[in-house]
């Protein structure tokens, strides 16, 4: 039987939304695994830094930018014993920087992800994947990579109908 795993990076505190920066107790990532979870049987991993960024955003932005550039690799709080038993994993964040966070990058290179499914989905205001799906494709030698989903973080909250389809197109629904 296949198993799945929503694997995601999310940030509350202040955030950016539409020009505007707003405080949330709940970052746009956790809200769309949370839809995801109602939708399709999947345990959950959320990947947290053992020091996260700022709760301040443009403070948090350019500590995310200092740790793409050094190619940095934080630390994690927990990391799962074994992803062996996952066929697919559904891969959430938000977009750093043109791509995901590094502590994604932690967790990615921390597996091997041969003959796995990764279903990559990034939340995001306006800038898309960026470079986050090659740059999975890099991480994860042997992983079938499936097209990513972009989601508004202003939309978050509505994305139920756009993850009901796109989890249909990769057969998880």
């Amino acid at each position: 039987m296949s198993k799945t795993l929503i694997a995601f990076f999310s940030r509350a505190d202040e955030n950016y939304f539409s020009g505007a920066m707003r405080y949330v107790k709940v970052g746009n990532t956790e809200i769309v695994c949370n839809i995801i979870k109602e939708l399709i049987p999947a345990d959950m991993f959320k990947i947290e830094m053992k020091h996260p960024y700022s709760p301040v955003y443009m403070t948090c932005i350019d500590e995310a930018k200092k740790d793409l550039r050094a190619k940095a690799r934080p630390e994690l709080v927990t990391m799962p014993d074994s992803i062996d038993e996952y066929d697919t994993v559904v891969l959430a964040y938000p977009n750093y920087w043109g791509t995901m966070p590094m502590a994604v990058f932690t967790f990615l290179e921390a597996y091997d992800f041969a003959d796995k499914t990764i279903l990559p989905i990034c939340t995001n205001e306006g800038s898309g994947m960026g470079s986050s799906e090659r740059d999975i494709k890099r991480a994860c030698p042997g992983a079938d990579v499936k097209g990513g989903l972009a989601i508004t973080g202003g939309s978050a909250s509505n994305s139920k109908g756009s993850l009901q389809r796109w989890l249909k197109s990769n057969g998880l629904m």
